[in-house]
């Protein structure tokens, strides 16, 4: 006997009688038949919620999965809101999708939707990376955009982000007026699906050959690429948009010795050669770094399904192929842009650098000591490209990156480019190379010079409805009982960026977080140890972040000192109670 409750049995009952294809209420009829209570609940027990950045959640029927019908509706809302801001004025979106399973078909529902609300759509012919259609905004002068990604999500999931006018994920005011206007969506009969052709264009090699342009510009140390150009560079897309737009910039750059995972240069949305389609994670790297052993390559860089991210391998004092995490190729990449831009003479005072808040506080010392100014904003990407929005005219970009392997150089888009990156951190191999030193002698110095800063990433997994309800415990756990002591340093600041306050804990005093709100907690220590707990926006996950410090000398000690951070770190996560 099915046992469901009320709003669950509310959003079902509307499926089953509503303007819903046959087959859908057949397979509803079907788990109804079968006593699936659980696939039942987490498929109807809300709807999904088109949250600041769009919708992603596991594709399937229901009001709490990607389908047709959500997609629908979030672009019927998105087109209300757009017409509303936008009046007669003639409105003009951009749409691209990658490489996941249905994304085809979800771009074009998306696009039909559009077109039948009157609105112009230039949509991709094929699939591309997420930057791209954030640089082709921009281009086109569009005041929106559409990209179908569940970024480096399991092969279940679909995603659908949305753009605003500066080629930036919404921010507010827009973000919560979109979420709103997709809200007052309460039937699928309200939404336009019978599309008009002749709205809809499509772009293809001409908006290729400008983006491929565009990032040539950024490079900066040509003549050191000229001498190291067969520099062996191991490339895999992950099945997804990185090709072949990395490797066609990287040729552009002037790089003549890319290799590439032929497994993984196919377009599939199952991803058969990984579990998890996740630069971050070695596993999604283990077929190029075989390649990468039999070849002897200096470089290795793996770019997840939309090519926003970016994972890279390069070789340590013995010669073996160690992965960097976010937080050192950030660091890496904004030290060597800045260096470039001084030594060409370009650094000028104007200039400025973004991080986010969980992201290595070594980036801030590194920009410190070039004079330049790092701004911190809240964690995603959005925020990052709103600044540069804000600053836009006043002030020059250089670099930006933010823990979670994003990384952007140069002003052309709005959001993190695995492409641009890719070949910037290709030139910046070949720069260090031409000086007699690798990626990881360059690490090294920083870290003797700046401090020793360590990072690690704990995420916790929680499933559906019971899920959700215990990350929200552990939050309100951490802020009405906060630990006193982390790691054996005292707890010494409580900042908690959701009631946008900073605490001293021994007397109380606060001041104010000049950001907007977010759920995200950050605990700093005596000895500057700095730990985030942040629920994740886009996963059914709680994110733990640790950052310490160590001194670090010189360079033969570096292994002593990484483990000593590396028990400390072990620390802190238990008394967190985290494992």
């Amino acid at each position: 006997m099915l046992q469901l409750d009320a709003t669950t049995k509310k959003n079902m009952e509307t499926w089953l009688n509503g303007n819903y294809d046959q087959q859908t209420k057949d397979e509803i009829r079907r788990l109804i038949k079968e006593n699936a209570t659980t696939e039942l609940t987490d498929a109807f027990y809300r709807d999904l919620e088109f949250g600041t950045g769009g919708l992603r959640g596991i594709m399937g029927i229901g009001s709490n999965r990607i389908n047709r019908y959500t997609i629908g509706m979030a672009t019927q809302g998105l087109s209300n809101y757009l017409k509303k801001v936008y009046g007669d004025t003639p409105i003009k979106v951009a749409i691209a999708h990658d490489c996941r399973n249905n994304a085809t078909t979800f771009a074009q529902i998306t696009a039909d939707v559009f077109s039948a609300n009157g609105i112009e759509v230039y949509m991709f012919e094929e699939l591309r990376p997420t930057p791209q259609l954030s640089y082709a905004i921009r281009e086109l002068g569009c005041q929106s955009g559409v990209m179908l990604t569940a970024s480096h999500n399991p092969k279940e999931y679909s995603g659908y982000k949305a753009y605003w006018n500066d080629g930036g994920q919404l921010i507010a005011p827009h973000d919560k007026n979109v979420v709103a206007e997709v809200a007052n969506i309460t039937s699928v009969d309200e939404v336009k699906f019978d599309g008009n052709p002749a709205l809809i264009k499509k772009l293809g090699a001409e908006m290729d050959e400008q983006y491929v342009a565009r990032l040539a510009r950024e490079s900066i140390s040509a003549d050191a690429i000229k001498r190291q150009h067969d520099m062996k560079i191991v490339f895999s897309p992950i099945h997804g948009t990185g090709y072949p737009l990395v490797p066609d910039v990287l040729k552009r750059f002037g790089f003549s010795n890319v290799i590439l995972v032929d497994e993984q240069i196919t377009f599939d949305g199952n991803f058969p050669t990984v579990i998890y389609p996740n630069p971050e994670e070695q596993e999604a790297l283990t077929m190029a770094l075989q390649k990468a052993r039999e070849v002897g390559a200096d470089l290795v860089m793996a770019t997840d399904p939309d090519a926003d991210r970016v994972g890279i391998a390069v070789r340590d004092n013995n010669g073996e192929l160690v992965l960097l995490n976010g937080n050192q190729t950030g660091s890496l990449l904004m030290h060597y842009v800045l260096t470039a831009w001084n030594e060409a003479g370009k650094l000028d005072g104007k200039q400025y650098v973004v991080k986010t808040i969980v992201t290595s506080q070594l980036m801030d010392r590194i920009a410190a000591s070039m004079n330049v100014t790092c701004y911190n904003v809240l964690t995603g990407f959005k925020f990052i490209g709103d600044l540069m929005t804000r600053l836009e005219g006043e002030q020059t970009f250089v670099v930006g990156g933010e823990e979670s392997y994003g990384y952007l150089v140069g002003e052309h888009a709005r959001d993190k480019d695995a492409v641009v990156a890719a070949a910037m951190i290709a030139e910046m191999a070949a720069y260090y190379k031409d000086k007699g030193q690798s990626l990881f002698d360059a690490l090294i110095g920083l870290y003797v010079q700046h401090g020793y800063y360590k990072e690690k990433l704990i995420s916790i997994t929680k499933k559906g409805k019971s899920g959700a309800e215990e990350i929200k415990a552990m939050m309100k756990s951490y802020r009405e009982d906060t630990p006193s002591v982390l790691g054996g340093s005292p707890v010494r600041t409580l900042k908690d960026y959701a009631a946008q306050t900073s605490r001293e804990l021994s007397s109380g005093k606060q001041e104010a977080i000049d950001l907007p709100a977010s759920d995200v907690l950050q605990f700093i220590t005596e000895d500057g140890s700095v730990i985030s707990a942040r629920p994740s926006g886009t996963e059914p996950k709680i994110k733990f972040y640790c950052s310490v410090k160590g001194q670090l000398n010189r360079k033969e000690d570096f292994d002593t000192v990484s483990a000593e951070l590396d028990k400390k770190i072990d620390a802190v996560m238990s008394d967190l109670g985290v494992a």
